[in-house]
């Protein structure tokens, strides 16, 4: 069993990765980090540049937590990429961070964030970054 944790280059993004490092060591599972984007990484601010891999390879060996790393370019959205992890892996758990987003955003821009809490075939633990101490 693993635990998925859909990592992105922001503060919803760090706070899941905080979250999901607190919940691999609870549980004695290992982590899997995925970052993806559908192509466009360069417009993309929440695709993982060197420095956020940086920080999180430094936040995953100070936690001492098996781990793996996986960044996506394949053309599909987070939400279906982090879905596909689930299901290849058979995650034991799902942890994701949330934003706030208005109510004319959600409804133009969808949600990777709802479909994963819809679809995943795991629990879903959503953090937000006002939930944690920033680091």
């Amino acid at each position: 069993m693993t635990i998925v944790v859909g990592f992105s280059a922001n503060a919803p993004g760090r706070a899941a990765l905080t979250t999901a490092v607190s919940e691999a060591k609870l549980r004695r599972l290992p982590l899997l980090v995925i970052n993806s984007s559908r192509g466009d990484a360069y417009a993309d601010p929440t695709f993982a540049q060197q420095a956020d891999w940086d920080w999180v390879q430094t936040t995953l060996d100070e936690a001492d937590v098996d781990f793996t790393v996986r960044q996506e370019l394949r053309g599909k959205d987070p939400s279906e990429e982090i879905l596909d992890v689930i299901r290849e892996v058979g995650a034991a758990l799902c942890v994701i961070g949330l934003r706030r987003r208005s109510q004319v955003g959600k409804m133009l821009l969808g949600s990777n964030a709802h479909r994963i809490l819809m679809e995943s075939p795991c629990p879903v633990l959503s953090v937000r970054p006002d939930d944690h101490e920033e680091s």
